[in-house]
This record gives C-alpha cells, structure tokens and sequence, in this order.
C-alpha cells in the first residue's frame, strides 16, 4: 500500500511538534524556540504553500534565487533570512532585500553589509557564524577569533548584533551533536559575560533540532524535513 502524501501541512506540524518535545525535555517554553525554513532549491510555489499553513520566516542560500521568490511572493508578510556563503559583489543585494543575516564571518562584510542598508529600513539583525567543528570546507570564524570581530560588527551602525549561528560536523550520534552545540552556547555566553545584549542562536537542522533546543538553540534552520529532499541543478 502505497503511503499517503506528505502535505506541507503535515510536514510542518511533524517538525512542529519535534520541537516541542525537544524544549518540553528542555524545560524550556516551546516560545523560545523558532522555527526558519528554509527554501532554498525549492520555487516560490512551495514557499506560498508552507506559508499558507502559517509559517512566516524563511532562509535562503543563493542570492538571485532569493531576490526572485521575494518578487513573485511580495504580496505575503514573510520575513527574509539570508543564511549561505557571503560574496563581497552581493552584499548591497542582501542589504536592501533581508531583515537577518546568519552568516557574517569576516569583517569586511559586515562593513559592506552596514554601509549598504538602506537608510529607511530597520537595522540589519546579524548573526556571526562560528566554524565550531574547525571544517576548512564551510565558512565562519574560529572561536577565538570571535571577541574581535563581534566587537567590530557590534560598533558598525546599521546592524544589530544578536548572536551566533553555527554549522557543526554531521554525526548521528545526539551526545556528539549536543557536544558540539554546547561549544556555540559557551561562546555566546561568553559574550554575553562581556557586556553583549545577545538573544539568538541559530543552529540545528532536520538532522539534530533537537539535540541544538536542549543546548538553547533559539532559532532552527529546517529545509528537508519540510520541503522534502532537495534535487541539485547538475
């Protein structure tokens, strides 16, 4: 007997519900927790799905293929995260067209990112990605390179530092998962202790939400277990 298909309704309360039991083990209020689809390889009509089931904040990878959902979904209040690799030629594009950034590691592009806002919009609300598990193949900067540069974007006018974002080395294990999130909660509240408001950790993925909510993850970034298998162009 063939399954029944998975609507994007029912893909959402399954993770819906995922995270609830996750900060219910945490003894945490599920409020804190949000939840960031994220879109990215999938069209503009899966996004107006999800949205139509309630989900409102959702992240994207790829700059032009963000650009192009936003203008064919303008006509909904959703709210725009930028969450891939930062090139110096796209910064003025992520400026004008996002309300976040997950994924400032270096402070050029903070620089960039501060002085391409456009004046009547909100400061830019920045995450910086921390390279916890030390891969030379994803972005984010060292631990302890991490007072400096948060210092530096902290001081820059038009962004709002909130906190850290992290992708750390996949594994199955969840003690190795939490082992590695507790890494990232450690620095954040390191800054914390030097005076920094900081409210936001964005990490865990479809793979180990719940071992990121029971470290004190605040924000987690779902694309699979949403949207389903993505398929690459090539």
């Amino acid at each position: 007997m063939t399954p029944p298909r998975r609507t994007p309704g029912s893909r959402l309360h399954a993770v819906q519900t995922r995270i609830a039991h996750a900060a219910a083990e945490a003894v945490r209020d599920v409020a804190e927790v949000r939840l960031l689809a994220v879109s990215k390889t999938f069209d503009a009509t899966a996004v107006r799905s999800l949205a139509a089931c309630g989900q409102q904040e959702f992240g994207e990878n790829y700059v032009q293929e963000a650009l192009d959902k936003q203008a064919q979904l303008a006509d909904l209040p959703l709210v725009w995260h930028f969450i891939g690799p930062i090139q110096s030629n796209k910064t003025r594009a992520i400026a004008e067209h996002f309300s976040w950034v997950h994924s400032v590691d270096r402070l050029k592009i903070a620089e960039r990112l501060s002085a391409q806002r456009p004046a009547g919009l909100p400061p830019l609300q920045v995450c910086i990605e921390v390279n916890i598990s030390g891969e030379s193949s994803k972005g984010g900067v060292a631990v302890a390179e991490l007072p400096e540069l948060a210092a530096a974007v902290a001081a820059l006018p038009q962004l709002q530092f909130r906190g850290l974002m992290a992708i750390p080395a996949a594994v199955a294990d969840q003690d190795a998962q939490r082992a590695a999130f507790r890494q990232v909660r450690q620095a954040y509240d390191a800054l914390i202790a030097r005076g920094y408001t900081l409210d936001t950790l964005s990490m865990g993925m479809s793979a180990d939400l719940e071992a990121a909510i029971l470290e004190g993850a605040t924000i987690v970034r779902v694309g699979t277990a949403l949207f389903g298998e993505r398929i690459y162009p090539g």
